[in-house]
């Protein structure tokens, strides 16, 4: 076995690895790695506002492990609508499926890295945990505009990891620099950092709605997948509480009665005005 030739492969995929969501020869999305780094949000180009873009994802339903809502771009939710109308209903089965179904909220905000600013602007990814403290930051009066790029504060993060947070995941807290700062010294710099940034509802794009639609229906009902039937019988949803797919099929089926496909049945929650729902 050349060694030499197993390293270079192994530096290929690595560097595949890295900049397969950037379009480009860098890194597209950042995340703060085990320990203390120090950070600067940068203006954000597309909203002068917020250098904040909050943004809604499905996880897990269907075969899309992520999907974007396409709430972010103002158009219409299949899933959201079918929640909606699971909570106005009285079954608390239909009310649980609902909480499942609710889209997470992610922040995105455009950052240097202290250190790597030759690398640019880069998006990162965070909850609402780190994205109240950065607002209580924000109307803190002796903060106040970390983002100036003549007098505002880098931003120092601690991420502990699983040994320490007791889960899976890491935990990273954030705190303004005691001293204000200017972005760059470098005016053409300054000028490349405001400029060439990545639009997080640019590198996201949104399914469509039949689309959307599909992975819902695939998601509550997997069979439908394999086999198509007829229903007769339109039970209460149920969950197993350690579980996320459905414990039973939402429906019933049989070659003997015949009344609507499920596919129908499922196009007919979309198509009518009511709020009642199909079992």
């Amino acid at each position: 076995m050349d060694l030499n030739v197993i390293k270079e492969r192994l530096n290929q995929m690595q560097n595949s690895a890295n900049n397969q969501n950037s379009g480009g020869g860098k890194q597209l999305f950042w995340k703060p790695s085990v320990g203390k780094q120090t950070v600067r949000i940068v203006p954000f180009k597309y909203n002068k506002s917020t250098p904040f873009t909050e943004m809604q994802f499905y996880y897990g339903i269907g075969s899309k492990k992520v999907m974007a809502s396409p709430m972010n771009w103002g158009e219409k939710d299949p899933i959201k609508e079918f929640a909606k109308q699971l909570r106005q209903t009285n079954d608390k089965d239909n009310w649980r499926l609902a909480k499942k179904l609710d889209a997470k909220t992610r922040i995105f905000a455009p950052v240097i890295v202290r250190g790597e600013e030759s690398e640019g602007v880069k998006l990162w990814q965070f909850g609402k945990e780190i994205y109240e403290s950065f607002l209580q930051m924000a109307a803190d009066e002796e903060v106040g505009d970390f983002t100036d790029i003549l007098n505002g504060r880098d931003i120092k993060l601690n991420t502990v990891g699983p040994e320490s947070t007791g889960t899976p995941y890491n935990r990273t807290t954030a705190a303004p620099s005691m001293k204000v700062s200017s972005l760059s010294d470098d005016e053409a710099l300054v000028e490349k950092l405001l400029e060439d940034q990545p639009d997080p509802k640019k590198v996201f794009k949104p399914l469509s709605y039949d689309d959307m639609k599909q992975n819902l229906q695939e998601w509550l009902s997997p069979e439908d997948t394999e086999n198509e039937g007829d229903i007769i019988k339109e039970p209460s949803v149920g969950f197993d509480s350690d579980v996320k797919q459905p414990a039973q099929s939402n429906y019933s089926l049989s070659t003997k009665q015949v009344k609507k496909s499920k596919t129908e049945q499922f196009d007919d929650l979309f198509s009518s005005d009511s709020d009642d729902l199909p079992f």
